[in-house]
């Protein structure tokens, strides 16, 4: 049964992956696809972990896991920070009609 959770845990790291991927690809859409995935994986996750717990040497992987995804998603934040500063300066303008 805990084999199951440590697997969201990778099922997780591997969508961070993909999201990566796409990004250097500047693929936007996969990105914020994969994202999506990512968000669904995280509440079946927490789901999960409020019934189940994992076992020492699962905690160590977990540990692994999550330092592998951090570092996935500043990669991904620094790939899309250029992105985001065009995204910003096309819709300056026209904020006003936002409003």
């Amino acid at each position: 049964m805990s084999q199951q959770l440590i697997d969201y845990y990778k099922a997780i790291e591997n969508s961070s992956l993909q999201m990566l991927n796409a990004a250097r690809s500047e693929d936007w859409e996969q990105v914020v696809r994969f994202e999506g995935a990512c968000a669904v994986l995280i509440e079946q996750l927490r789901a999960r972990a409020s019934t189940e717990e994992l076992l020492p040497e699962q905690r160590k992987e977990k540990t692994r896991i999550m330092q592998r995804i951090l570092n996935n998603d500043a990669q991904i934040r620094y790939l899309a920070e250029p992105w985001l500063s065009h995204c910003e300066q096309a819709f300056e303008g026209k904020s006003q009609y936002l409003h």
